[in-house]
């Protein structure tokens, strides 16, 4: 791609060389003035995206003004006149100057000034290029001001000049809509293959969590069963050894203790690989969303975190399961916490009427302050027995999306909007219907 795009900006700019270079060479060369002026235009055109870059957002302004200063130059320059007294034709009519010593406004090369004008017209709105085509305009027509000229102009030559102008801001309004209609287009084409992407991603979380959900249900069912007797025979030998070899019990309490944790992470597996059974009824995501909040606070009395609540009013009923969502709500909120840590920090927490395609829905928002993800994690984050925890076994954000999936909603994470710091931000979006 980047070897195509270097070839093709390289035929452009040969393109700009060979069309100058037509008119210096149409000039005779006792004058090389205008020939350095035309070299000055060429390079100007070739490097102008790499000095707006450079520039940044004032570039396309003082791009423009280069070119207007570079047109009127080239004008200035320009020999339409003889060098003695006479009755000269100005576009197209009769009138007399003084002293002879030629007219700008008649040169040749008065087209120039549509390249400021169609340069405005690729970079700014449509007031915009009218305000700059004004400008080119009057720079055209300031020839017609300097103070050794005397005109006599006739109605007839003054309506060409104003057609003239006239032309620049039709060419420009012109460049404008087609430049603005492409844009536009581009725009949808890279929201559409941004949606397309977040799809097959999702596609690919959701393959992944069934096959995995499939490989965690047949180990859950083959670990149980060994692990019930190590259990079985750990208690045995401990009630047998309990007083005669202290060590040996204490082992033996090891044995089982280990064995109590190995069921219960058996049975997050469970939860993960079983099918849920939704029981989904319209409800209001805001009661639900603050039983959460209570929850996880409770479990953290000591994070001095800040919550934010901002619902919007009149907010859609959602089809949901009440219990699930509180699951899904608990968890992410429960992260926010354990990401700020014992320092605390702010979450924010926000519910909102929502659009994800052509479904219409509700999207709640946890953005926290802490460190935040990297943007090469935030997909992996999703999948099972994935963490970044010193503790866990990375299952909760994986039945989190789960359940999610199973609402036919959708889940992603980001940066915060606000741009406060650096955290993360949940979005989970239930469809409404």
């Amino acid at each position: 791609m980047g070897e195509e795009t270097r070839a093709k900006f390289a035929w452009m700019d040969l393109v700009w060389l060979a069309f100058l270079g037509g008119l210096a060479v149409l000039e005779p060369i006792r004058e090389p003035h205008k020939q350095l002026i035309l070299a000055a235009i060429g390079l100007f055109q070739i490097f102008e995206r790499r000095l707006i870059a450079a520039i940044g957002p004032r570039g396309p302004s003082y791009s423009v003004i280069v070119k207007i200063l570079l047109a009127s130059w080239l004008v200035q320059h320009s020999e339409a006149m003889n060098a003695s007294y006479a009755a000269i034709g100005f576009l197209g009519q009769t009138f007399h100057i003084r002293p002879a010593t030629g007219t700008e406004i008649n040169s040749a090369y008065w087209p120039i000034y549509f390249l400021p004008a169609v340069t405005a017209a690729t970079y700014f709105d449509v007031w915009g290029t009218l305000v700059w085509a004004t400008l080119t305009s009057l720079a055209y027509c300031s020839f017609l001001i300097p103070s050794q000229y005397e005109f006599y102009l006739t109605e007839e030559s003054v309506t060409e000049l104003a057609i003239r102008s006239l032309f620049f801001f039709i060419t420009a309004l012109v460049v404008n809509r087609f430049v603005t209609e492409n844009r536009r287009q581009r725009l949808a084409l890279e929201e559409s293959n941004r949606r397309l992407e977040q799809a097959q991603a999702e596609a690919r979380r959701s393959e992944r969590l069934a096959a995995l959900g499939q490989l965690s249900a047949g180990l859950a069912h083959e670990l149980r069963n060994p692990l019930g007797i190590i259990k079985g025979a750990a208690e045995t030998l401990t009630k047998k050894v309990q007083t005669a070899d202290p060590v040996t019990a204490e082992m033996a309490g090891y044995i089982s203790g280990e064995v109590d944790r190995m069921n219960s992470l058996v049975s997050r597996f469970l939860d993960f690989a079983r099918p849920l059974s939704l029981e989904p009824r319209p409800e209001p995501l805001g009661p639900i969303v603050d039983r959460s909040l209570q929850a996880v606070n409770a479990r953290w009395p000591r994070a001095a975190v800040e919550v934010e609540r901002h619902y919007a009013s009149e907010l859609p009923l959602v089809p949901v399961d009440a219990d699930l969502c509180e699951q899904v709500f608990s968890n992410l909120a429960l992260n926010a916490y354990e990401a700020m840590g014992e320092k605390g920090g702010r979450l924010r927490v926000s519910i909102a009427p929502a659009a994800r395609g052509s479904r219409q829905g509700v999207e709640v928002r946890f953005e926290d302050s802490g460190p935040g993800i990297s943007p090469e994690l935030r997909e992996q984050i999703f999948n099972p027995f994935f963490t970044t925890k010193k503790t866990g076994v990375g299952l909760g954000l994986s039945i989190v999306a789960k359940i999610v999936d199973d609402h036919h909603g959708a889940i992603t994470v980001t940066s915060p909007a606000d741009g406060a710091g650096p955290g993360a931000c949940f979005k989970v979006f239930f469809p409404s219907g």
